[in-house]
């Protein structure tokens, strides 16, 4: 979502990713720190971005959202994931990280959309329909 907030990949993508953004409630939203070093590693090698403006850019989300920090217990669910349900090691700290900040939603368009786990479900931002629990946030901000 924040790649394609940022302009990474195509227009259409980017008003969506912004659209859903502003419908999400500041103060209850969370971006795992993996999220942000890929967010960096992306707008670096594949924007070509200068070393400060990606940095800006991370530096902005920060700001704005709460980050949740790569702890001993988002590994260890993260290995969970691994193991149980064969999850890539990036998306496993991801999806763990989301879990131990109380997130009930993780919005990926990577991760298999509807996959729950600890309270916390997968929903693609980017299909139609939209998941339901995504459907209903956007709905409490209209």
């Amino acid at each position: 979502m924040i790649l394609y907030a940022e302009g990474l990949n195509d227009a259409e993508r980017q008003v969506r990713a912004l659209e859903i953004i502003s419908a999400l409630p500041e103060s209850e939203t969370t971006i795992p720190v993996q999220v942000m070093g890929e967010v960096l590693r992306a707008l670096l090698a594949k924007g070509k971005w200068q070393r400060r403006e990606p940095c800006d850019a991370v530096g902005s989300w920060r700001l704005v959202y709460h980050v949740q920090d790569t702890t001993d217990a988002v590994l260890t669910g993260a290995m969970d994931l691994i193991e149980r349900h064969g999850f890539q090691v990036w998306d496993a700290i991801i999806l763990a990280a989301s879990a131990e900040a109380g997130c009930g939603l993780l919005l990926s368009e990577d991760m298999q959309d509807g996959f729950s786990w600890r309270g916390v479900t997968i929903a693609n931002p980017f299909i139609d329909p939209v998941h339901p629990l995504l459907a209903a946030v956007l709905a409490k901000a209209s």
